[in-house]
């Protein structure tokens, strides 16, 4: 999600959970660090956890 817009950037999918402070490179090659990052909880009878990733991207698009 981007911080400045409140808009999706892209989906990832992550093996483990990621560190508030984790770095992420986008689709475009742009390095991110995490703002912040949200659980949320899982659909009845599922066990993956949506997550969601703020960062602040220096470019757009």
């Amino acid at each position: 999600m981007n911080t400045a817009t409140g808009q999706p950037i892209q989906k990832m999918k992550f093996e483990r959970m990621p560190k508030p402070w984790v770095s992420l490179n986008l689709e475009n090659g742009e390095l991110v660090t995490a703002d912040r990052v949200v659980v949320g909880k899982p659909a009845p009878g599922k066990f993956i956890t949506p997550v969601e990733v703020w960062v602040t991207p220096k470019t757009l698009g």
